[in-house]
């Protein structure tokens, strides 16, 4: 990504999202070429007649819930997620807070091919800086919590991946009344996501019983997924989270519809929740087909394993910082620790092998690769799973089995993959 191409995109995204002048919102995290970015669509936005207001890093839930509280025409984040500092992106929200459609994005590519444009000098936006604004969103976080709750008596190990969230969480939770212990909360540019975060727990699992806390939280670099490590250390993902957050809200009659999944949950949250007569539903990878599935079927919670969860009562997306004030709601009301709350949902073992193959095919069209499924299925006997997946983006496909037995189930994948090797030739 350049710096050209940025203003080109900023002109581009103007004549569709806002093509008679409007207001957008940038946001964005903490890799050092944001500042750069930044003022490319900055002047791109400016030149073709939309304002601008610039409110410096925050997570990407904080800009979708900004650009609809300030009533803007959409709004942007910079930022390349839970990628490496190196990385780079441009998200886009809608006036409502929700992710673009597939026809506006392809309008938007359409205009790229334009290039930029710089309406006359009477037509030209303004630019200004909304900094302080950011504690609106910490407000709205803390909203999401019951009314009157507080997390006093709560000492807590949060980790922000030296990313977006390094200013809002530490002052939420501390606002809040917890006990903080702040790591991954230095950014310098070039430490994003390095080491620390959601992807990285390593050291929130050492220094959470180091420091007697009794729950981590970590973020990743845009603030949009959670884990969170228990008072032993030991890693919850957004599997057991969603498994705590629906079991409350069934027992509190709050929860609405299905809570939806994907193919590679853990086949022990479909259990747990059977278990306490809730349905299942699992969409294709990715939050976009999540979030679709979570509006067809009425349902409010959904999520990843990686921990993007979308509670789409309180948020139009993921937002670790509300994930996070929910399940320590409902440690405050239970009095339960997170190993005891999550306790219910047993994780069964899962090995996942890419088999690399010279041209993309359908593993499931091959007579040979069915028979091995349905036989493999069969011996798994209704306590496990088998998905075969193609990837979207290389000449791989991925071989998924769930079982419980640990040993079986490497033997069943390994026996699976090399079917399909040899089927792909």
């Amino acid at each position: 990504m350049t710096v050209d191409f940025a203003l080109n995109l900023a002109s581009a995204a103007a004549r569709v999202l806002a093509p008679g002048g409007g207001r957008v919102l940038i946001g964005k995290d903490t890799r050092v070429s944001g500042y750069m970015f930044e003022s490319a669509l900055e002047a791109g936005f400016v030149a073709a007649g939309v304002d601008v207001m610039l409110i410096g890093p925050l997570p990407t839930p904080g800009i979708a819930y900004l650009t609809r509280r300030f009533e803007c025409s959409f709004g942007v984040v910079i930022s390349a997620s839970h990628n490496p500092y190196d990385d780079n992106g441009i998200k886009f929200f809608d006036a409502s807070g929700g992710k673009l459609s597939d026809e506006l994005e392809e309008r938007i590519e359409t205009e790229l091919e334009r290039g930029p444009v710089t309406r006359a000098s009477r037509e030209l936006g303004r630019a200004t800086r909304v900094d302080k604004s950011r504690v609106r969103y910490q407000e709205f976080c803390a909203s999401t919590l019951p009314s009157g709750m507080s997390l006093e008596g709560l000492k807590i190990v949060v980790d922000c991946a030296n990313g977006a969230c390094y200013k809002v969480g530490p002052r939420l939770l501390a606002d809040l009344g917890a006990e903080i212990v702040p790591i991954g909360c230095s950014p310098n540019g070039r430490n994003i996501n390095d080491g620390c975060g959601s992807l990285a727990p390593d050291l929130l699992q050492l220094t959470v019983p180091g420091v007697r806390a009794g729950i981590g939280i970590a973020v990743d670099g845009d603030g949009d997924r959670l884990v969170m490590v228990d008072h032993l250390g030991r890693v919850l993902d957004g599997d057991q989270l969603l498994y705590v957050m629906a079991r409350a809200r069934k027992r509190d009659g709050t929860l609405r519809g299905p809570v939806v999944g994907t193919v590679m949950s853990n086949f022990g949250l479909e259990l747990a929740l059977r278990e306490e007569g809730i349905e299942f539903l699992r969409a294709p990878v990715g939050d976009r087909y999540v979030l679709g599935l979570m509006r067809e079927s009425g349902g409010t919670l959904g999520g990843e394993t990686s921990g993007h969860i979308v509670l789409l009562d309180k948020t139009t997306t993921g937002d670790a910082l509300v994930s996070a004030l929910q399940v320590l709601a409902v440690v405050k009301q239970t009095g339960q620790t997170l190993a005891e709350l999550a306790a219910g949902m047993p994780k069964f073992p899962q090995v996942l092998l890419n088999v690399k193959v010279a041209k993309r095919f359908d593993p499931k069209s091959a007579p040979r690769v069915g028979e091995a499924v349905r036989r493999i299925e069969s011996r798994l006997a209704n306590e496990g799973r088998v998905v075969l997946r193609p990837s979207g983006t290389e000449p791989v496909i991925r071989v998924m089995v769930e079982g419980r037995d640990e040993q079986a189930t490497q033997a069943y994948a390994t026996e699976l993959a090399d079917i399909v090797r040899a089927e792909a030739g």
